[in-house]
């Protein structure tokens, strides 16, 4: 399939104008004018590039891109590497950030919900970017944490009191300024992947729970599952590649 041509294939299911963004969304970087395959990941990091140049790639698809507002756009040091390495491998950088959190079907949270068996009742937060789901009955906190570490192969951090939950909210990443939308929102349980210092008091003030599931864990799906699309709509060979990262 010609770049252009998938590239509009993509922008038309995830829909990038709707989102005011940190970073631009769609081709970051151009590559060679077909691609044939595809190798997608969370990061578009150096190890990911190497990978995706030993195994023939035409282009990588990624949630985090480059080029993000407020970064230092001197192209020097590890970025000089890392964009080396891309251009030189002649391969085309896509990278999509809040529109794969908020896609119903193929974006992070939507796929959350699959593997912890949420269904979304409602959105809430900036852009709508935040879910949430009332469960059939209320359920530990520690048990809910179990869940999602068996789902994410990682236990969460738990912060506050293992109490019962039943008003889950989760937004992938490093939604943990949302903490507080979530509260007003009713949450029993909110879920991101990141932490921060504040997230404790606030979690034991308002006795709501939080969990820390990982900005990595929880932000794998979505590419998988737009992979996965992109594999079945537009007849290119796809690939996932997990670079580990423990945050």
């Amino acid at each position: 399939m010609q770049r252009d041509e998938l590239l509009a294939r993509i922008d038309g299911l995830l829909e990038p104008s709707r989102f005011r963004d940190y970073c631009p969304n769609g081709l970051q970087v151009e590559g060679r004018d077909e691609v044939r395959r595809v190798v997608c990941g969370v990061t578009a990091s150096f190890a990911l590039i190497e990978a995706a140049a030993e195994r023939g790639a035409d282009a990588i698809l990624v949630h985090h891109g480059w080029f993000w507002k407020g970064e230092d756009g001197r192209v020097t040091g590890y970025r000089k590497r890392r964009m080396a390495a891309l251009l030189a491998a002649e391969l085309n950088l896509f990278a999509y950030h809040l529109p794969l959190d908020a896609h119903p079907e193929v974006g992070n949270n939507a796929q959350l919900a699959q593997r912890f068996d949420w269904t979304v009742e409602r959105r809430f937060g900036e852009q709508d970017l935040g879910c949430m789901a009332v469960l059939d009955a209320p359920v530990a906190a520690s048990a809910v944490a179990v869940q999602v570490g068996a789902a994410l192969g990682r236990p969460p951090l738990l912060i506050g009191a293992d109490r019962p939950v039943r008003r889950v909210a989760w937004c992938s990443g490093g939604a943990q300024g949302w903490f507080e939308a979530a509260v007003a929102a009713g949450a029993d349980l909110f879920l991101s992947g990141e932490v921060s210092e504040q997230t404790t008091h606030l979690a034991r003030e308002t006795g709501v729970v939080y969990l820390g599931a990982g900005h990595h864990a929880t932000e794998r799906y979505g590419v998988q599952a737009l992979g996965a699309w992109i594999g079945r709509e537009c007849r290119v060979a796809v690939e996932f590649i997990d670079i580990d990262n423990p945050v």
